[in-house]
């Protein structure tokens, strides 16, 4: 095609690119004395690859955007149709893989526009990938290649059931040959930004099948395990337009749009905040997409769990076990944000790996959810570092407000065992104000509620093992109580000893 003139107008010059079906070339509109692109359908193609030829300059011809390749014409040479596109200077998005937190959302926002625009006239783009989309020298976007798009005003070509993309990039529903809408799109943005900021696709396999089985399945690896320090506000957008529902996912690109440019925002009035160190965290919690697990032998009470978080508001359930070997492999793989961990299950329990999550995961929050509310459960599971402790009897609106309680960074005791411990029913009573423990009583205490036994405590204050049997009674009668494990609530209760202590003491365990 080089040096041929096409319709007596378009002087082609050199090859740009090279398709299955297609080749683009730059060209010289003689006529205008502008550079064009020239996209020219390969010969012996199928009527079906014709015709969705034809439907890219149909869908590309409604369109009228700074950000999207603009269409000029359509003509034929030879009965080989080809298109004549804007000419775009610069580099395919691919370059910049990676990129800063900054650079992302420029870019990223000035993707999603330009994609509600073509959805708001009706048109899907079903391949939104960095090899189709260019950056100007200036930093404009220029979203091109229309070849898969599909407007609700053209004819369908694909047949319906048959899964067409790049599957790397290919939404949950577009795996599974569903129906598509708008929302397709942003899913694949999703996963381009994703790889903006990382550098790694979300999902990736040599294996097409394996490759679309996580784009239904598999949560997205959290961002801050390829990279440090990126804004988790950013984070938590991108996230969510990675969604396996679509309604989980924003419902317009130009919303996906403004939450990209305020993450960015909120992440530096964060940064610039002489309060930072202390809200930036629980701010950025409290308004992101919160990534949980269930832990739960009993399917039909993970299945209930779920759909009533994914309907509340921002949560989404990224993984669950009905057993604590599985939970434990799961949380560490996934690193979710939110543990709901019940005791009693197949194997290992909740007591027992809640310390392996604190030591390898201490960033995920773990809420004990379960319907043993003896003291003693409820005494280990704090010391093993649970932020929270809710019986299954707990309502929904309960466990809510105890989730976004937790996530804020508050200890939560359920109803019911917040009951036991404010009025003091483990001890039968007691007393109403904080009782004075003198040192080694204060430290025998906290280390009663660590986990340490008679034996151990006797050691640590150096003193005989009768003595430290003596002296745990004389606390149990200041505190009011039956037992040590009571004591040791009763003493968090009335703020004798702290949590944060006992968390620390544990710890040298």
């Amino acid at each position: 095609m080089i040096g041929r003139k096409l319709r007596n107008r378009y002087q082609v010059q050199q090859l740009i690119g090279e398709g299955s079906t297609s080749a683009v070339y730059r060209a010289i509109d003689e006529r205008l004395g502008r550079a064009v692109a020239v996209k020219v359908m390969l010969p012996n193609v199928r009527e079906t690859t014709r015709k969705r030829f034809l439907q890219e300059a149909h869908a590309a011809a409604q369109l009228n955007h700074p950000n999207i390749m603009a269409m000029y014409d359509v003509e034929e040479e030879g009965e080989r149709p080809f298109l004549v596109l804007e000419y775009v200077e610069g580099d395919a998005l691919s370059k910049f893989v990676p990129c800063t937190p900054q650079t992302l959302v420029r870019l990223g926002a000035q993707i999603a526009r330009a994609l509600h625009y073509a959805h708001e006239k009706g048109i899907i783009h079903r391949d939104i990938k960095p090899a189709n989309i260019k950056v100007t020298p200036e930093g404009q976007i220029k979203i091109m290649d229309m070849g898969l798009a599909i407007s609700k005003f053209t004819p369908r070509v694909t047949a319906h059931g048959m899964v067409i993309g790049t599957p790397a990039y290919l939404s949950p529903e577009q795996a599974q040959g569903q129906t598509l809408d708008a929302r397709t799109d942003i899913y694949s943005l999703g996963i381009v930004l994703y790889e903006m900021a990382t550098g790694k696709l979300p999902f990736n396999s040599d294996d097409i099948a394996s490759l679309l089985l996580q784009q239904v399945k598999s949560p997205p690896p959290p961002i801050g395990q390829a990279i440090n320090n990126f804004p988790a506000s950013v984070e938590a957008v991108i996230l969510k337009s990675l969604e396996k529902q679509p309604p989980r996912r924003y419902q317009t690109a130009a919303q996906m749009a403004e939450a990209l440019e305020s993450g960015l925002q909120e992440s530096h009035s964060n940064a610039d905040s002489p309060m930072a160190t202390r809200t930036s965290s629980s701010s950025q919690e409290r308004t992101r997409t919160l990534r949980i697990m269930l832990a739960d032998d009993h399917t039909l009470l993970r299945q209930s769990l779920a759909a009533m978080l994914e309907s509340s508001g921002n949560y989404v359930v990224v993984a669950d076990a009905g057993d604590g070997e599985t939970a434990l492999i799961k949380v560490l793989a996934v690193l979710p944000d939110l543990l709901l961990l019940d005791l009693n299950m197949p194997g290992k329990g909740g007591l027992d790996i809640l310390p392996e999550i604190r030591k390898r995961a201490p960033q995920v929050k773990v809420l004990i959810l379960t319907g043993r509310e003896e003291d003693v459960y409820i005494v280990r599971a704090l010391r093993s570092g649970a932020h929270g402790y809710v019986l299954k009897s707990a309502d929904q609106e309960e466990l809510l407000a105890s989730v976004e309680k937790v996530m804020s960074g508050q200890l939560v005791l359920g109803r019911g065992v917040a009951e036991k411990v404010v009025t003091g029913l483990l001890s039968g009573g007691g007393p109403s104000r904080k009782p004075m423990l003198d040192e080694n009583e204060t430290r025998m205490i906290q280390r009663v509620a660590a986990g340490y036994d008679n034996e151990t405590i006797a050691a640590e204050l150096g003193i005989d093992q009768m003595q430290a049997i003596e002296m745990m009674a004389v606390v149990m009668d200041k505190l009011g109580a039956g037992d040590r494990h009571s004591a040791a609530l009763k003493a968090l209760r009335l703020g004798v000893i702290v949590i944060e202590d006992v968390h620390n003491i544990s710890g040298e365990l």
